[in-house]
């Protein structure tokens, strides 16, 4: 009896078995990578969002400081002192000039104490600010050589305070000047330093040329977000000090000391006329406050609008390594998923944004990111049990979603060393993915290592 050959169709079907089986993982894989930039949209609606939630707030603290004050910048003390200046015209003639001069402080010494304040508008906290300030120092008057000491007007000298915003002006300001207290009254002379001011006229004579006047003067004004002084002096030290443990020392000098701890803050700042790029005679000069202007903003502890947008750009990654995720457990545990299901848990993504910015415009950031996640995660954890009907599955995604937001959660809290971390950590994510695709057979996902 001859052998018979029994032909080997199943070996020959399993080839294009495979290549099917292939081909839709291939198809599958492509489907999940555009869904994750699909789902990338909504989290551009939720930055639109956070910019117009920000934009809002920054309206209402506007609205409220309008109306209480602004920012003040003060200006220390500083002389007025009119005179004549004979000169020959064209006509060949002496013709007299009305010149001025602006004399600045020998010596001054400034201490400002500030009391914060918090007021809530709407569901908002604006800061302001109450200040007391106190002013010492001493006036040494003296002419320059080519002014003849007849020319000028002793009569008509004023002493001049500036500052930003009249509406923080709590009190009347009186100065005490060469033994005499002094009320001084809106407006100014001049404007080469200050384009807003008080006043007043002072006794100065021709007996007081070479000769110290001192002047001590307390201002308790209030403001907004900051508070600045303009060191308009030969020599000089200020000194600031607060209970806000939160400052932020900007503007032309940093402080000389500084001490900030959860009690509050101590600053001081010191100059001489070796460092500043003016003498105490000023013959018509213009000076441009703002880039001498020094001292503290007040900064709110928390900015969750810009921790939540910061959070945001974070989202492809959230996104990806969830949908990454669920693409490696569906081959492994070969339990498809639909994509509208992966459209679905990319929604839950998405609107935990929306959640944390909700939330944190209520209660602290740190307590609303923790709510944010304890609900998408539970709610993914759930929505993973559902599907894969499986408890050890779902805990799976809750601990790698956990530990997710947790590594943004810690680079949104960083601020220098974000990138390097953030990289790091990627690193260590992508290393993770790898490993744990290492047994997947991406041919023929059915058959896997051992």
């Amino acid at each position: 009896m001859e052998p018979t050959f029994e032909p080997q169709a199943s070996t020959n079907a399993s080839v294009p078995q495979v290549a099917n089986a292939s081909n839709n993982t291939f198809w599958k894989a492509a489907i999940t990578g555009f869904l994750i930039l699909v789902m990338l949209i909504p989290t551009f609606f939720v930055a639109s969002l956070v910019t117009e939630r920000e934009e809002r707030q920054k309206t209402v603290v506007k609205e409220v400081t309008t109306k209480w004050s602004t920012q003040q910048t003060i200006t220390s003390p500083y002389i007025y002192l009119p005179y004549t200046q004979i000169k020959k015209a064209d006509t060949g003639k002496d013709a007299a000039y009305s010149k001025y001069l602006l004399l600045l402080p020998e010596n001054l010494s400034v201490n400002s104490t500030i009391i914060p304040e918090q007021r809530p508008r709407s569901i908002y906290k604006v800061l302001l600010y109450k200040s007391s300030t106190t002013a010492n120092g001493e006036f040494n008057i003296a002419l320059p050589k080519d002014i003849d000491i007849n020319n000028v007007q002793f009569n008509e000298a004023k002493i001049c305070l500036g500052v930003t915003d009249f509406k923080g002006i709590e009190e009347r300001v009186t100065i005490n000047f060469n033994g005499s207290n002094i009320e001084l009254t809106p407006g100014l002379p001049v404007n080469d330093i200050d384009s807003v001011g008080l006043s007043a006229p002072v006794t100065i004579t021709a007996a007081s040329v070479a000769s110290n006047l001192k002047f001590a003067v307390t201002l308790k004004i209030k403001g907004s977000e900051r508070l600045y002084f303009t060191p308009l002096a030969g020599n000089s030290n200020f000194t600031m000090q607060s209970k806000w443990s939160n400052p932020s020392f900007d503007g032309n000098v940093l402080p000389t000391e500084r001490t900030v701890s959860d009690n509050g803050f101590t600053a001081k700042w010191s100059f001489n006329k070796a460092s500043l790029p003016f003498t105490t005679v000023l013959k018509n000069a213009k000076l441009d406050k703002a880039n001498l202007a020094f001292g503290v903003a007040m900064v709110q502890p928390a900015d969750q609008y810009a921790k939540t947008s910061r959070s945001v750009k974070y989202a492809i990654l959230i996104i990806g390594l969830t949908f990454a995720l669920f693409f490696i457990i569906e081959l492994m545990q070969k339990k498809a998923l639909h994509p509208i299901q992966y459209v679905l848990v990319g929604l839950a993504l998405s609107i935990f944004y929306t959640l944390l910015l909700s939330i944190s415009e209520i209660i602290l950031f740190d307590y609303a990111y923790l709510i944010a996640v304890t609900a998408t995660v539970v709610l993914i954890m759930l929505y993973a049990k559902g599907h894969f009907n499986n408890w050890a599955t779902a805990s799976i995604f809750g601990g790698i979603l956990s530990a997710l937001y947790g590594f943004i959660f810690v680079l949104i809290r960083l601020e220098d060393t974000a990138l390097l971390v953030g990289s790091i950590g990627l690193f260590i994510v992508l290393a993770l993915v790898m490993y744990a695709s290492r047994k997947i057979n991406w041919y023929h996902p059915s058959l896997h290592k051992n």
